[in-house]
């Protein structure tokens, strides 16, 4: 679980004042190296039980194109580019098989998406950020 420490917390572990703590936090978020704060959703217990890497091979340099029409789906959560035998990478989650196969079904209807390969995540051993 995450959970974001007060200023006072955070210099105490630290050894330094928290009003230093505050201003390096505002310093961060004001460049954009913090983008900003969340839930961590348990999506499991949501029923978003399906959750999915699908590899995406796309022809012709339409890779933009498409991967913005991939982004714009409800139950896509990561859009990746990149490198090996596939050009993109989608995570995505949802509630049952269905969905599932609806949203590749979809998937493989765009033009110049030459190929799709699906992978089905069975667990999670780690989930989060890099620790700074």
């Amino acid at each position: 679980m995450f959970i974001r420490d007060s200023f006072r917390t955070i210099a105490g572990k630290l050894g330094i004042a928290p009003s230093t703590v505050m201003k390096r936090v505002r310093e961060l978020e004001s460049s954009g190296a913090i983008k900003g704060y969340g839930a961590h959703i348990d999506y499991d217990r949501i029923g978003f039980d399906i959750h999915v890497i699908v590899d995406v091979k796309v022809a012709k340099g339409k890779l933009q194109l498409i991967e913005s029409r991939i982004a714009r789906h409800e139950s896509v959560q990561m859009v990746f580019d990149n490198t090996g035998s596939f050009d993109a990478t989608v995570i995505a989650r949802f509630r049952n098989r269905s969905g599932l196969d609806r949203f590749l079904k979809k998937l493989q209807t765009y033009d110049f998406v030459e190929r799709t390969e699906t992978k089905l995540i069975l667990n999670t051993v780690k989930e989060g950020g890099v620790k700074i």
